[in-house]
């Protein structure tokens, strides 16, 4: 079995190629990690990894300029149905649109937006309220089971950077969720496709579990 993660320029991917190198082999999963921007070798992947950091609107160009990428990417995950890991942005362009930098569409695999957080407790001056962006380690709520947040024991803390939010439009979709002034997506899924908004290659031993339950995760 191949798991790609895909390289479009996004994010520090050493360290996530790290993280499920090792998680594969903690959990006895017969698997290659290979980091490529390749169209041809993610068109043919068993499992696919799309990691993103920054803004949506700039995530989404450094994709499609890869010649053949986005193409591969929807055959592999869409055409092929090989299972799908997004992670922070990666996560988010699943969704319709994103609102960062201006409009700008995404995969429309999970109907919504990708809107800006909104805490609805004050911020500002003298405020006590969440600060934007949300950064650092939040606890997730489960919402609607998945077998990738199986067994992750009490608590699970998880490791977030953003400031944007995945609004999705199906609740049903939304595996879990953090409160951060808010109800914050923190999970999505349907059929072979899982995102998280936070980093699980940064955020420890539920980080590994979440990766592990992945890699062995046979939708």
């Amino acid at each position: 079995m191949q798991t790609v993660i895909v390289d479009y320029g996004s994010g520090n991917l050493r360290s996530a190629a790290k993280a499920f190198e090792r998680a594969a082999a903690d959990s006895a999963v017969n698997t290659s990690i290979l980091v490529t921007a390749d169209a041809d070798l993610v068109s043919r992947a068993d499992r696919v990894v799309l990691p993103g950091v920054g803004a949506f609107a700039d995530c989404k160009s450094g994709l499609d300029s890869v010649p053949g990428l986005s193409e591969a990417l929807h055959h592999a995950v869409i055409t092929n149905a090989r299972p799908f890991f997004g992670i922070c942005v990666g996560m988010q362009l699943m969704a319709t649109t994103g609102l960062e930098h201006g409009e700008t569409s995404g995969f429309d695999w999970i109907s919504g937006t990708v809107e800006a957080l909104q805490p609805s407790i004050d911020a500002g001056p003298g405020g006590t309220g969440p600060r934007i962006p949300h950064m650092g380690w939040n606890e997730l709520t489960m919402t609607t089971p998945h077998p990738v947040l199986d067994d992750l024991g009490e608590n699970p803390f998880s490791y977030f950077v953003h400031s944007y939010q995945f609004a999705v439009k199906d609740p049903t979709m939304v595996c879990a969720t953090v409160d951060y002034g808010q109800a914050v997506t923190a999970a999505v899924g349907r059929d072979t496709l899982f995102g998280t908004q936070f980093h699980p290659e940064k955020s420890q031993g539920v980080g590994l579990k979440i990766i592990a339950n992945f890699l062995q995760w046979a939708p």
